[in-house]
């Protein structure tokens, strides 16, 4: 009786250490698998309930991955300023970059890639691993597409430098980052949102910004030949044209070859993944489960 009065608590004890060591082992087996929020910001003429598949597409390849797709700056509102809309974006992304200890994912389609761009270089303490960058004209627009002629009806490419390097101009979004090769001065000038990003105008705050964007670990660019919207598509991949309208490549552009705003050092990192793909539109880059897996979801881990 004594030898198995003797015995019982060591079988219990040993019983409570496999539990615990099972709690463990699940813990860890969760921590390994487990994923980084993603948020997701949309572009111009856009909501949130245009990414539905998207969103499908994430939860399939990464089960259990939070997935926000911001609610904010809809349809004809996401024509008010670039600044206007960083603030607001950046209110409603904050607290998830609060919640996630390991860092989120930014997944920035067309014009909410250079949203994300002004939201990451002014957050001092951002953690966004991943930089998904969705077919965004990051070094730019010129040219005649629809988009152009919904909302300018009565411009051609040629005259719309015009209206938009004017006060009144760079209170519409698409003259943000409208960037006119024709009048190289006058958009370095009257610029208040790509060109002080891409610190091709003075800006005191270039240094902290350059710091602050180079907090990411990953810069995705991903655009296509047969977009038809974002011209050149290589703005996507931050190439763009010179006075004569030829693709001036991103390794050949000034802003990287003085590294002006933290590309080069992110390419010397190995950190620039540039995805291009054919045969896509543009209005069905986050629609397409191709562009999904051969350009996204390896770096939503």
């Amino acid at each position: 009786m004594e030898m198995a009065y003797e015995r019982i608590p060591y079988q219990r004890k040993s019983g409570a250490s496999r539990f615990l060591w099972s709690l463990l082992g699940a813990s860890l087996f969760s921590a390994v698998l487990g994923y980084r929020p993603v948020i997701i910001v949309h572009g111009l003429f856009d909501s949130s309930s245009d990414f539905v598949n998207l969103k499908r597409f994430i939860n399939e390849s990464h089960p259990g991955t939070n997935v926000s797709v911001i609610d904010l700056f809809d349809r004809s509102a996401s024509l008010q300023p670039l600044w206007k809309q960083v603030e607001g974006f950046k209110e409603a992304i904050y607290p998830i970059m609060q919640n996630a200890a390991d860092g989120v994912h930014l997944i920035c389609y067309s014009q909410g890639g250079l949203v994300c761009r002004g939201i990451l270089s002014t957050l001092s303490d951002h953690n966004v691993h991943s930089f998904i960058s969705l077919s965004s004209p990051q070094m730019g627009q010129y040219g005649d597409t629809d988009y152009l002629k919904w909302v300018f009806p009565t411009f051609v490419k040629s005259e719309l430098y015009l209206l938009c390097y004017t006060a009144v101009g760079q209170r519409i979004s698409i003259c943000n980052y409208w960037n006119d090769p024709h009048h190289r001065d006058i958009y370095i000038n009257s610029s208040d949102y790509l060109a002080l990003l891409n610190n091709e105008r003075e800006n005191p705050n270039a240094t902290e910004w350059r710091n602050n964007f180079l907090r990411i670990k990953k810069l995705v660019l991903i655009g296509g030949p047969d977009d038809g919207v974002i011209t050149p598509w290589q703005s996507s991949q931050f190439g763009f044209y010179n006075e004569n309208e030829t693709v001036v490549e991103m390794k050949n552009q000034e802003v990287y070859l003085r590294d002006m705003f933290g590309l080069k050092t992110l390419q010397a990192r190995g950190d620039v993944v540039l995805c291009a793909m054919a045969g896509v539109e543009h209005v069905y880059w986050h629609s397409n489960q191709t562009v999904f897996t051969t350009c996204m979801e390896k770096w939503l881990t």
